[in-house]
């Protein structure tokens, strides 16, 4: 069961990413692929302000978090 709420989490965190930074999600595989980095960096950044995620909806929300971050960076990297 864990890995089927780790790939939920990645889904739906890459797909409100994609959403929020305006863009219009990246598919299946590439909302997985961002929302898992997403998370990664999410939960990272976070455990610098002592903030943990618990839950479904707060792991999905540090990997929103996380997305959001990562897909900036990409295009801020992207336009260099």
């Amino acid at each position: 069961m864990a890995i089927l709420d780790f790939l939920l989490v990645g889904v739906v965190a890459g797909w409100l990413a994609g959403l929020i930074t305006g863009g219009r999600g990246f598919g299946i595989i590439g909302d997985l692929i961002v929302g898992v980095l997403g998370a990664m960096v999410g939960g990272h950044i976070l455990g610098w302000f002592s903030i943990y995620a618990h839950g479904l909806l707060g792991s999905i929300a540090a990997a929103v978090v996380g997305a959001i971050i990562f897909l900036s960076v990409i295009r801020v990297v992207k336009r260099a």
